[in-house]
């Protein structure tokens, strides 16, 4: 019997990459790497030749990414993602089109987001996706609190300045966490790890919901597109945040914001000029979810005026990423920017690309029960 064909548009880095071809192989698949964004290629083809196929292309580039999926008229059954690879329609067209050998049927997302995938496209052409959420969920929330302690402590204005040889003192003292309110939009894995580092540091943490009942649930999920069927929640950390009544009142009463939430037509563009003007005088924004979710030009506009109540934003998720990436907050000094590496740890990671790859073997199997898959 034939195995299953899969593409790895970019695989786990480092150490990872073994971990991730051994998994997929224990599952009987035949593996296609892409050497495109693997750091030793040389390496990779000596340890793993005869073992699986390899290519090298621009994953970014779609014309280059249908061409290596069909080749010599094969196609692959899955492709796998790490890094939001876009999939839109035309690339879902043409990995299905009849005469494949092996047509696409599922593309799998080492991660939690599956912004990337033009699902009604996907669901037209009878390609299955699935995802890894709550894979990341500590990473991240690790991250958002490194950005807000970075920003209320001012370490990076302490860190340049010490650079220079100059010895900065406070001009004035901050306040410590105890004495802040912390608002997470979006309190699903994520957001509620955030809220138990955050209570465990003294912070008072409230939450904004578009689902009210996710905030007091006992497991809260990822606000995510609707899945079927849905995967066993992971145990959320720390006290359930206080809920809120709406995202002005969040708003309006948090020193700190930070946002959680997917990209959706319903998310995008949430956090615009009117709802930065809410925001408490001195407040931050935290930003490690998706960077549709806040209008860019509208926070750099608040962030370069000096009576705008808000003080601060980290950003590490933008409109516009990778070879693309391009951002109006590009020189703002009260803007912590970085390149969309929350997640990035090495368990996080580690966890992703092997769930990934059981999903993708399971779906192959046609056996989709406990298999989070994403729908439009």
């Amino acid at each position: 019997m034939e195995r299953s064909r899969v593409l790895l548009v970019d695989a786990a880095p480092g150490a990872l990459l073994g971990r991730e071809l051994e998994r997929l192989l224990g599952h009987g698949l035949a593996v296609t790497l892409n050497l495109r964004r693997v750091a030793d290629g040389a390496g990779a083809r000596a340890g793993w030749g005869g073992r699986v196929d390899f290519t090298d292309f621009d994953p970014f580039d779609e014309a280059a990414l249908l061409a290596e999926t069909v080749r010599d008229g094969l196609g692959h059954h899955a492709v796998k993602s790490r890094a939001g690879v876009p999939l839109r329609a035309a690339f879902l067209a043409g990995a299905t089109r009849p005469g494949l050998a092996h047509p696409l049927r599922v593309i799998g997302r080492a991660g939690a987001g599956t912004d990337h995938v033009e699902l009604a496209a996907a669901a037209r052409h009878g390609v299955t996706v699935t995802h890894t959420p709550g894979s990341n969920a500590d990473a991240v929330a690790e991250f958002a609190l490194a950005q807000l302690l970075a920003l209320t402590r001012g370490l990076r204005s302490y860190d340049e300045a010490a650079h220079r040889g100059e010895w900065r003192a406070a001009t004035a003292p901050p306040e410590e966490l105890s004495e802040l309110t912390l608002g997470i939009v979006g309190p699903g894995r994520i957001g509620r790890a955030l809220a138990g580092r955050a209570s465990a540091l003294g912070m008072e943490v409230q939450a904004f919901s578009r689902r009210p009942a996710v905030a007091s649930a006992p497991a809260a999920r990822d606000l995510a597109p609707a899945s079927t069927p849905q995967p066993t929640p992971t145990p959320a950390s720390g006290p359930a945040p206080r809920p809120n009544r709406s995202l002005p009142d969040l708003l309006a009463t948090s020193d700190v914001v930070s946002l959680h939430l997917p990209l959706t037509p319903e998310t995008r563009g949430l956090i615009g000029r009117a709802e930065l003007a809410l925001m408490r005088p001195g407040a931050i924004l935290l930003n490690t979810a998706r960077g549709g979710i806040v209008d860019e030009q509208a926070l750099a506009d608040a962030l370069r005026d000096p009576a705008h109540p808000l003080a601060a934003a980290a950003v590490d998720t933008f409109e516009h990423e990778h070879a693309a990436f391009a951002s109006p907050l590009f020189g703002l000094p009260n803007a912590l920017l970085t390149p969309h590496v929350a997640g990035m740890t090495r368990t996080a990671m580690a966890t992703a690309a092997l769930r990934c790859a059981d999903h993708i073997a399971a779906l192959l199997a046609g056996r989709p029960e406990g298999i989070p898959v994403v729908t439009a």
